[in-house]
């Protein structure tokens, strides 16, 4: 309690009150503050305060002081943050608007890639970026779509516990990278595949909010700044949507597979009894055409034996033709009954698979006034292998060829063994059409696409599964009106096998 005419200093953000008469004083050369505000040195200059009896605060003045004594940098700070989080909160909004937008069709899995990694990179403004699915079978991350100057091509494969993408995965913990080059878990190799190089960077996982990741998504180098904190909540958003997205476009595939399945079940059913008249009528008529022909042969008439051989040749071809196709008939069957056809090791001669091949596929080629050479034949050595499953290889790369190739044109198939000792690397070469980056690239993915009216894409797929299964390589090298070389490495003994 203090008497009119006497002060008293206050501390730092108690309220100042005084008791007493109501009175006018002058207080000289004193630090007093009043109310919140902070205690301020003496100036000794004259200040005039109204000094009161009773309970009384000075509370819009007070008010006003704690306001000019609290620095503009210090107010505007919470507003400042406020806003950030405002806007950062419009951009996921937009963000989830964008990519529902863009995945609300009815899309293949790789259209959903395509258009969410484009969403992806609009939203937090990057320059590329890819997405990655996972592949169980081969433990591998699969680069499906990639977006920048020097896109990654379709198919890329690198392990999937390698790389921060690895990393991202394994974890399902998104990475900002800031400095890339001096991130020890980079692969310099994607850089030096694209010659594209990387400043920063985020990898996210793809996955559902309470999911297991699928894949992968980078996006690389922001415009004009770092991706931040602020980009990762973005894309958490554009990766939970995409990831159940290509998730229930997955299933809406198998749903439509497992259709096609009952339908195969039934068509290699009927297949299978019509190719019986088929078998049975070839044999047939080999045994007439000796008959027709035994007299004529006896006397050693040139012309007859000509045209008996032809003949004879055709009935050989077809009866090998059918016996193939019913073997095929066969897998489709057991495959609707979920059995799958193990593969067959045994020794084999390249050489003679690649005979039956052109053999079979001559008549056509004949008619289309395309010629198939073989070189190198005669000169490799045995391999282990699956021979039927080596002979459709080689029949659908030659069968897929004949029609791209002009008359006069060529097929080229020529082995050699390379490296000595260790493989064999077979080539398929035609004066064709050649093929356009965007067919040539999705060769050998389950989005391969046809470059020709009715073609499905099947053929080249086909074609890798049969290396794939051998531990071999496969490649292919196109240029559009000049012709397509494909490439095989085999092992001469895959790792694992057991010949019969």
């Amino acid at each position: 309690m203090w008497q009119a005419g006497q002060t008293r200093e206050l501390d730092r953000g108690r309220e100042s009150t005084c008791e007493g008469p109501c009175l006018q004083g002058s207080i000289e050369g004193l630090g007093v503050q009043t109310h919140s505000a902070r205690l301020a040195p003496a100036d000794h200059r004259i200040r005039t305060l109204p000094l009161c009896t009773g309970a009384h605060q000075v509370g819009q003045r007070g008010d006003q002081l704690t306001k000019q004594g609290v620095p503009k940098e210090r107010r505007a700070a919470p507003r400042r943050e406020d806003d950030r989080r405002r806007a950062r909160k419009d951009r996921e909004l937009e963000a989830a608007r964008l990519i529902s937008e863009a995945l609300f069709e009815h899309l293949t899995p790789d259209e959903l890639v395509a258009k969410a990694l484009r969403t992806a990179l609009d939203v937090v403004q990057a320059e590329s970026g890819s997405i990655l699915l996972a592949d169980p079978v081969s433990q591998q991350l699969i680069f499906r779509h990639s977006i920048g100057e020097s896109p990654v091509k379709p198919g890329t494969a690198i392990p999937w516990d390698k790389g921060i993408a690895g990393s991202v995965f394994q974890s399902g913990v998104p990475l900002v990278v800031r400095d890339v080059k001096h991130d020890p878990r980079h692969s310099s190799a994607i850089d030096e595949l694209t010659a594209h190089t990387t400043h920063d960077m985020i990898a996210i996982a793809l996955k559902r909010w309470e999911g297991e990741p699928i894949g992968v998504l980078e996006v690389l180098n922001k415009r004009g700044g770092l991706l931040d904190d602020d980009d990762v909540a973005i894309l958490s958003i554009v990766s939970a949507i995409t990831a159940s997205s290509i998730e229930q476009a997955r299933l809406y595939q198998e749903a439509r597979l497992a259709e096609v399945v009952r339908l195969l079940g039934d068509i290699s059913h009927d297949i299978k009894n019509l190719l019986m008249p088929v078998v049975v009528g070839a044999g047939l008529m080999q045994g007439e055409l000796k008959d027709l022909f035994g007299d004529a042969l006896t006397r050693g008439d040139r012309q007859a034996k000509e045209t008996f051989e032809r003949y004879n040749e055709v009935v050989e071809m077809v009866q090998n033709s059918s016996r193939r196709i019913q073997d095929r008939v066969k897998e489709i069957a057991d495959c609707v009954k979920g059995l799958s056809t193990p593969l067959e090791f045994s020794p084999c001669q390249l050489d003679k698979v690649v005979i039956e091949v052109t053999d079979t596929l001559k008549w056509w080629s004949g008619q289309k006034g395309v010629l198939i050479h073989t070189s190198g034949l005669g000169q490799t050595p045995d391999i282990v292998a699956d021979e039927r499953r080596l002979f459709n290889a080689l029949y659908n790369l030659i069968n897929n060829a004949i029609p791209e190739v002009p008359p006069g044109g060529t097929i080229t198939v020529s082995a050699k063994e390379e490296p000595i000792g260790v493989g064999l690397h077979v080539t398929v070469e035609d004066t064709g059409k050649g093929m356009p980056p965007e067919i040539r690239d999705t060769l050998f993915t389950a989005a391969a696409k046809s470059s020709k009216q009715g073609g499905t894409g099947l053929g080249t797929k086909i074609v890798k599964d049969v290396v794939d299964a051998h531990h071999g390589k496969i490649a292919v090298e196109s240029e559009l009106g000049v012709g397509t070389t494909f490439h095989i490495y085999l092992p001469l003994r895959p790792p694992g096998t057991f010949p019969k």
